[in-house]
């Protein structure tokens, strides 16, 4: 059986923990002005991947 290749769009978004997929926040790229510094603070950093989507293909 050959070997599998890795998704990299997958790889480059996602980081495996012990218990479950680490994934970043949405909405912090571009067009911040009109969005609040509370929100923008709480979009910071990473959170996990939901359980129900864990598996999902992401094409």
């Amino acid at each position: 059986m050959p070997k599998l290749k890795t998704n990299r769009a997958a790889a480059k978004r996602f980081r495996k923990t012990a218990k479950g997929f680490k994934r970043g926040q949405a909405n912090r790229r571009h067009i911040l002005t009109k969005m609040t510094k509370k929100r923008k603070r709480q979009l910071r950093g990473s959170t996990m991947v939901h359980e129900t989507d864990v598996g999902r293909p992401s094409y």
